[in-house]
Parts: structure tokens; C-alpha cells; sequence
């Protein structure tokens, strides 16, 4: 008995919420109901090329770029990297007893996953070592447009095809043993003069050495640039795992009668990345907004975003007077035809607003606090060669004048993450050319609507 008078409760609230739902003024959300209804088809959003917003890049410790990219659609991307050189374990240093002699030193870069975007084929790389002028204060903020002075002395440098996902053999040292050739994760190794490891570390002060922080201000650090005219080919961006990277010693320590061949690793500490573009004829054009080819462009490593406006979003359903249901509206973007070769567009791209104060927001639909989100969307389809986003609350609070739209950005994201990100990214340089005005693969808003009776 109990049971049937709880259902029957539940029957007469749900009938009540049912009626009230037929007298909600005008344009509403049935997030529950089937998509299905009238499909209207909005073509009037307006995309137009806008440059990101610079970020600090203080430890891009897993995916540090170093690049020279000579785009034959966007323009010329370069990148370097400062870092800070220290001692073995970050920590005081003992010198070892005895007369120490050199055999080589190599600064170790390894790739991180995916470290590469661009002509690893045919392009041949020279990146060059040198010694920071000035130091790097680990509790500044450095933002990507900052250039660090370096000293002109090159201190190693090495030419090389970029592998970023094949392993190399070096000789491993064992004590007591032969030495012995290993395996390792793809990298980069580059020779650096013995004569700065012996003025910065065999014979440095006691002082100097028993300081971690005394000697990092000493060094001051290390800047990575790729050679721009002893690189060949277009180039590309190079992606290295600094958390591993470090300047690895290989040296023979007599001491009397013992003589003993090992090694130790310098590692690099904090670093700061300088990231600068160079644009063609055409993504100038874009950015001024004189191009009459309607393209539009979107690019990593804090480059290129799309802004859109939706001109029309008020009369959308003027002449249903707004006596509408909105069941979806879902954003397709696509990328033009015949440039997603020879590289591959953003793998993913997101979609954000500017709130009152121009900060970066998210959608209604891909925010924690709405509960009208749902599944955004923003991932490549290499069949269609499109991006889909789910933007059924946004447009609807845009209609309905509850929300303003201070600025919608289309930007690239991390593509490896499965949360919704929407902070400029440094990491990841693909980039994508999307159709525009006057094309029938423009930009579109497919509305799914459904009319009311009443």
C-alpha cells in the first residue's frame, strides 16, 4: 500500500512539471527529450584570425619547444630555450680525490612523447649551445616573448635529423666491467667543450660547489637555439623532456694507484621558453582582416585563434516568434580541403568565452557548475575533416538575453588531455586552415528545434 501511494505521488508531480513546462516562457532546453524536431541551419557566424595571447612559460618541463618551422602556409615559428645548469642532485658537491681528466660531456635531451611536428624527413637540424649572460630568477614569472642575452662563444653544438621516436645505442660505463653498448629512449646529444665543465665544476671554489643556488647563479645557465642557417629544409618543432634532460660528464679520476672511469649528470633546472612567429603574406592578410580568401587560421605553440560572432543569433526564430524548444545546437567547423596534408591539423581544438572582465571562461556546456553541460566535443574527425562542438545552453542563454557574448574564441587545446582546457597553449604546435565566408563548408550552426503549441 505504501508503494502505491508513492507512485502515485510521483505520478501527480510529474504531471505537474509536465504542464508547467507548457506555459515556460519561450525559447527553453529539454535536455532529456529525444533529438529529434525542425532543423534550421545558421551560416552567418563570422570567424576572423586573431593572435593568442602571450603566457608565462616558467618549466615547460615535459614538452619544452625548440624549433625553427619554416610554414609554407603560416610563416616561420622559432623557439629557444633557456635553462638553469645544476649541480649533481641539486646539492652540494664534493670533488672526487685525485687527477680528474675529461674523456667527453654531452647535454642530453630526450624527446617527450609525440616530440615532434613538422619535416623530419628531409630537414637536417644544428642546434647550438651556449652560456646564458644573465641568470634566471626561479621566482620570476618569464612570459614567452622574453629574450635572454647569451654569450656568442659556442659551447657545443650538434647536427642531426629529428627522430623523435627512434631509440639510440650509447656506451654505458660500468664500474669494474667493460663498458657496454645500451639502449635508449630516442634523444638528442649534444657535445659540450670539457673546458667549461673543468672552469664550472673541476675547478671551481669549494665555496661555489657547496651551494647549489651560488653555483646556478655562477653558471647562470644554458640557451638553445636552433641554427637557422646550418638548418636545412623547411625544419619543424622539436618537444624535449627537460625533466630528464642534463649535461652527463664522462671522466677518468686517478687517484694513486686507482684509476676509475665514470660519469655524472649536471642536471637543467628551471628553464624559460622564448617562442616568436613570423607570418606569410597570408595569415597577415587574415590578422588585418584584408584576405579575400576567407581562410582562417588556428595554431599552437601560442600563435593563432579564431574569433566568432553570431550576428544573427537573435533572429534565429523570429518568425516562429521564439515559441521554440532548442533540443541541440551543435558548432561544425571544418578544416579547408587539401590542407590537412603533409601536416596534420589540431588534433583538437576548444571552444571559450570572454566574461565581463575578458577573462578566459568556459562554455555553459563545458562548465562543471552548468547543469545543462554535456559531452563538448571539440576533436578532429579525419573522415570528415571536422571539428563538432555542443553549444545548446550557450546559444539558448544568448537568445534569451541571459548571457552577453564579450568574445567566443576557437583555439588549439591540449590535445592530450581529457579534460576541457582553455589556456593558451605553449606545448603543441599543430596548427589547422579552416574554411571561412563564402564557401559551402563555411562555418555552421545546426539548430534542432522544436516548436510549442502554445
Amino acid at each position: 500500500m505504501k508503494f502505491y501511494k508513492l507512485g502515485l505521488l510521483t505520478l501527480l508531480i510529474s504531471l505537474f512539471i509536465l504542464n508547467s513546462c507548457k506555459t515556460q516562457d519561450d525559447i527553453g532546453l529539454a535536455p532529456d527529450a529525444p533529438i529529434n524536431g525542425n532543423l534550421i541551419t545558421d551560416t552567418s557566424i563570422v570567424a576572423t584570425t586573431v593572435v593568442e595571447d602571450s603566457v608565462v612559460t616558467n618549466n615547460l618541463r615535459a614538452r619544452a619547444p625548440l624549433a625553427y618551422f619554416k610554414d609554407p602556409e603560416f610563416g616561420t615559428t622559432e623557439t629557444n630555450i633557456a635553462a638553469v645548469l645544476s649541480l649533481p642532485n641539486a646539492s652540494a658537491y664534493t670533488l672526487p680525490a685525485g687527477t680528474i681528466t675529461i674523456d667527453s660531456a654531452r647535454l642530453v635531451l630526450p624527446y617527450s612523447g609525440n616530440g615532434f611536428y613538422g619535416d623530419s624527413l628531409l630537414s637536417t637540424f644544428t642546434v647550438n649551445v651556449h652560456q646564458l649572460n644573465e641568470r634566471i630568477v626561479t621566482s620570476k614569472s618569464y612570459y614567452n616573448t622574453r629574450h635572454f642575452d647569451f654569450s656568442s662563444e659556442l659551447l657545443g653544438a650538434k647536427t642531426f635529423k629529428a627522430r623523435a621516436h627512434d631509440s639510440v645505442w650509447i656506451t654505458s660505463i660500468v664500474k669494474g666491467k667493460p663498458d657496454t653498448l645500451i639502449k635508449v629512449k630516442p634523444q638528442v646529444r649534444i657535445p659540450i667543450d670539457p673546458a667549461f665543465i673543468n672552469t664550472n665544476l673541476f675547478h671551481a671554489s669549494t665555496t661555489v660547489l657547496a651551494s647549489n643556488a651560488l653555483f646556478e647563479n655562477t653558471v647562470k645557465g644554458l640557451y638553445l637555439t636552433v641554427d637557422k642557417n646550418n638548418t636545412t629544409g623547411i625544419g619543424g618543432n622539436m618537444f624535449f623532456n627537460l625533466d630528464s634532460a642534463a649535461v652527463v660528464v664522462y671522466y677518468k679520476n686517478v687517484n694513486g694507484s686507482t684509476i676509475d672511469t665514470t660519469s655524472l649528470a649536471l642536471p637543467i633546472g628551471s628553464n624559460v621558453n622564448e617562442i616568436k612567429h613570423t607570418y606569410s603574406a597570408n595569415v597577415q592578410a587574415a590578422l588585418d582582416q584584408t584576405a579575400t580568401n576567407g581562410n582562417v587560421y588556428v595554431q599552437g605553440l601560442l600563435g593563432l585563434r579564431a574569433k566568432l560572432t553570431f550576428p544573427n543569433v537573435k533572429g534565429i526564430f523570429d518568425s516562429l516568434q521564439n515559441k521554440v524548444i532548442i533540443n541541440r545546437a551543435e558548432l561544425v567547423v571544418k578544416v579547408k580541403p587539401g590542407t590537412a596534408s603533409p601536416f596534420g591539423p589540431n588534433k583538437r581544438l576548444v571552444l571559450y568565452k570572454y566574461d565581463i572582465a575578458h577573462q578566459r571562461v568556459n562554455l555553459q556546456d563545458a562548465s562543471a557548475s552548468d547543469p545543462r553541460a554535456s559531452i563538448f566535443g571539440g576533436d578532429y574527425n579525419a573522415a570528415t575533416g571536422e571539428y563538432h562542438f555542443i553549444i545548446t545552453a550557450y546559444l539558448q542563454d544568448l537568445i534569451r538575453g541571459k548571457a552577453v557574448d564579450y568574445g567566443t574564441f576557437l583555439a588549439p587545446t591540449d590535445p592530450t588531455s581529457d579534460n576541457v582546457d582553455i589556456k593558451a597553449t605553449p606545448s603543441f604546435a599543430e596548427r589547422s586552415i579552416l574554411v571561412g565566408k563564402d564557401s559551402p563548408y563555411r562555418i555552421k550552426l545546426n539548430i534542432i528545434y522544436t516548436k510549442l503549441s502554445q
